[in-house]
């Protein structure tokens, strides 16, 4: 039992936390899953489509890389505003915002009548991307009783990295079948039925108050409504401008120095902001900096190993989008049968061991994919490195997530879900524009299997060196102790991590 905070002659109000076993428990976590599967379908699918896509609008490698970037630039850009909001003005809410959004955005996906239309609907759906993000997980910081949370975040964990897997699959199906336009229909299928069950079963929660707390307190005023917005689009511009700079490389040196000029000018606005949209004092907790480290060296690194992969299998190997979507199976089980024990065992043994063990053996795998080539076999060849990929990938989803979460207050889990989801979108989304330009893959490489294949032999190291950099920083930064479960640290007005409803609202916070 979690007692709320009690303003001024009010006694507190008793506010249960959500365990797994109940029923309202099992039917948030099923919102949540179902909520993360859309954005994991929406970015996964369009991988296998991109030759279709590619060939039926005539487009070059560019306007390839646009129709992925354009959805991670918008979901990088602006998941801080997104976790913010949640945080502010309840995250069921932004979070059934955001479902609904995707799915909107989906629909034009699939009727877009030229590359231009597709891209832009593709950064429509990372704005709905960007509001139900960070909501999804701190939706289970802030409902789950602790002892229950790191075995939530498992299970979430697992089955978004199902939602992760089967999406090539099924895309590869959809697009060798009725075409490439349904792989966008997809994600509109589990929007569907994560609104109601949102509507009816997730608990609202505002900063660190639960829905009766903030009805019984009045937790309402102007400090709801105060956002960040030149902090957020100074943050977008940067990434937009930087991604430019790197897909279009022969004409972004001027873009590359006003991207870095908008960089610089995003970190003076969050230095000098009374309200800064990431805190800069959230930084100051070595283990959430050494976590976001880790982050960006893991998903720039699988970012750009699945961006090419998915076409490796197709353009090299001669495999049909439904066979590269099948290929990526065997991650699949091993999320499954095992993600949901892995966040609780490094709540057991400590962060620092699974998170310098996964990305190594993840590195392992890329490197075994260097066998993947003309005439490969999958059992000899593709399937050893996809299980090796997997393990690894066992091994360092949940923990990474439990880890984030525990160094962290609970009020600010959607803000730290936000930056930790902006560091992974923006690190896929850099890998995705510059790996090309870094292994010499020019506008034309995905119409030639030789020129492609010397490519991705040249990009496999490359992403492979950035998961051992990731496995270095966890073993160097990251405490060896054993994380214990999570309790709200007590705030004082203007200190660390200060809560943004709660330090308005309420001169104390009770501890659980």
């Amino acid at each position: 039992m979690k007692h709320s905070p009690a303003t001024d002659g009010a006694a507190p109000v008793p506010v249960p936390l959500l365990r797994i076993a109940s029923a309202r428990g099992r039917w948030t976590l099923l919102a949540t899953v179902l909520g993360s599967s859309v954005v994991l379908l929406g970015s996964t699918v369009t991988n296998v489509a991109l030759p279709r896509i590619g060939r039926d609008f005539g487009a070059d490698l560019a306007v390839l890389q646009w129709t992925v970037n354009a959805y991670m630039l918008a979901l990088a850009g602006l998941i801080l505003l997104g976790g913010s909001l949640g945080d502010r003005l309840g995250r069921r809410r932004v979070f059934v915002v955001g479902v609904v959004w995707f799915a909107v955005a989906s629909l034009l996906c699939a009727l877009a009548p030229n590359a231009g239309t597709l891209i832009a609907a593709r950064a429509l759906q990372g704005v709905g991307g960007a509001l139900l993000t960070p909501g999804s997980l701190a939706i289970i910081e802030a409902s789950f009783h602790p002892d229950d949370r790191p075995r939530a975040i498992g299970l979430w964990s697992g089955f978004g990295g199902i939602a992760a897997a089967l999406g090539p699959f099924l895309g590869g199906w959809l697009v060798d079948g009725p075409g490439w336009r349904w792989t966008f229909v997809l994600s509109i299928v589990p929007a569907l039925l994560c609104v109601p069950v949102a509507l009816n079963h997730v608990p609202e929660s505002v900063g660190g108050l639960r829905e009766d707390t903030v009805v019984a307190t009045g937790a309402a005023g102007r400090g709801r409504w105060a956002f960040d917005v030149p902090g957020a689009v100074l943050g977008a511009l940067a990434l937009a401008l930087t991604t430019y700079a790197l897909t279009a490389a022969r004409h972004g040196g001027p873009v590359a120095v006003a991207a870095a000029v908008g960089g610089a000018a995003f970190l003076h606005v969050e230095r000098r902001s009374a309200d800064p949209m990431m805190p800069p004092a959230i930084f100051s907790s070595r283990q959430f900096t050494a976590i976001n480290l880790i982050t960006l060296c893991v998903y720039a690194s699988t970012g750009g190993f699945y961006f090419l992969a998915a076409l490796q299998l197709q353009i090299v190997v001669g495999y049909s989008a439904l066979a590269a979507g099948a290929a990526m199976l065997p991650t699949t089980v091993l999320m499954l049968l095992f993600s949901s024990g892995s966040g609780v065992l490094a709540q057991r043994l400590g962060p620092r061991l699974p998170l310098t063990l996964g990305p190594l053996v993840c590195s392992a795998g890329m490197l075994m994919m260097l066998r993947v080539g003309p005439g490969a076999s999958y059992p000899a060849d593709v399937l050893p490195a996809l299980v090796v990929m997997g393990t690894g990938m066992v091994v360092l989803v949940a923990p990474l997530t439990v880890t984030l979460l525990s160094s962290v207050d609970a009020s600010n889990a959607g803000l730290a879900s936000g930056i930790n989801n902006a560091a992974a979108r923006a690190a896929g989304l850099m890998a995705v524009a510059a790996l090309p330009l870094l292994v010499g893959m020019g506008p034309d490489a995905y119409r030639s299997g030789a020129a492609f294949d010397a490519s991705f032999r040249r990009a496999m190291p490359l992403c492979a060196g950035l998961l051992a950099v990731g496995a270095a920083l966890a073993f160097a930064l990251l405490r060896q102790t054993t994380a214990a479960p999570h309790r709200p640290q007590r705030w004082a007005h203007g200190g660390l991590l200060e809560p943004p409803l709660v330090s308005r609202f309420t001169h104390h916070r009770s501890a659980e």
